[in-house]
């Protein structure tokens, strides 16, 4: 899409600082973190929301979480949460799938 700017991140046209890439993911660090590491892990296809997702791409995210377990462990991040906000009322800002990790200080509970 060519108004994300999670696609424009993906294509090099908008400055991210990356800590991992792969074929189907890259992650990045948050511009506006919550915490001292704050991180997005982004699926690289342009999908809206976890409802928008078709079985391949429902395969595909599985390897989420070996993605971060490979970040966390390089980082030597042992504690952390992972958010996916889905939806605009959830308060997903950016309208492309992707999980925050989110680490670095003690998180209280949700709810």
């Amino acid at each position: 899409m060519s108004d994300c700017v999670f696609c424009k991140i993906i294509a090099g046209q908008i400055p991210s600082e990356k800590v991992y890439e792969d074929e189907e993911f890259i992650v990045i660090k948050d511009i506006r973190p919550v915490a001292p590491t704050h991180l997005l892990a982004i699926y690289k296809k342009h999908v809206p929301t976890i409802n928008d997702l078709e079985l391949e791409d429902s395969k595909k995210m599985w390897r989420l979480f070996e993605v971060i377990k490979t970040v966390t462990k390089q980082r030597n991040i042992e504690s952390y949460r992972i958010v996916q906000n889905n939806g605009k009322d959830s308060g997903q800002e950016v309208p492309h799938i992707h999980f925050h990790i989110i680490a670095g200080r003690r998180l209280g509970a949700l709810g």
